[in-house]
């Protein structure tokens, strides 16, 4: 299960972040997305990187907490998409699928003429479609 989505911008701004628990889990799962970004950073620039895993945009399992695993996903803007789930044996194929329609969200979302570029996400569409995106996550859907 999916507990928090969040995109955070090339300069580590937050741009969306959304939490599907309780109130009392939102601040420690802000403090994991935040945390995650160090984890993205290291990875990122890291000089012994092999060429084929340099244009990779799915960064996989970030790190794993006692309840819960962080996985990222970087676009070529230096977008981040970070996932934390409470799933202790996701599948790398369902967290790429998800990264996938969650990048094709967020595309759809920032093209719209009224959002400006660098401000967090303000969409109720946006909002919805992560719902969805979330709530469909690991049911087998490979769409």
């Amino acid at each position: 299960m999916i507990v928090c989505v969040a995109v955070v911008g090339h300069q580590n701004n937050p741009l969306y972040l959304q939490s599907f628990t309780e109130a009392d889990d939102a601040l420690k799962l802000h403090h994991i997305v935040h945390c995650s970004l160090d984890v993205i950073d290291e990875r990122v620039n890291n000089p012994k990187r092999s060429a084929p895993t340099l244009n990779e945009t799915f960064l996989g399992l970030l790190y794993p907490t006692e309840n819960y695993k962080v996985y990222g996903y970087l676009t070529n803007t230096k977008v981040k998409f970070i996932m934390v789930t409470t799933d202790l044996d996701v599948k790398d194929a369902d967290a790429r699928n998800f990264f996938r329609k969650f990048h094709a969200a967020y595309v759809d979302a920032v093209s719209n003429p009224f959002h400006v570029p660098g401000k967090k996400i303000a969409s109720r569409s946006f909002g919805s479609r992560v719902s969805t995106i979330v709530k469909s996550f690991g049911a087998g859907t490979t769409v």
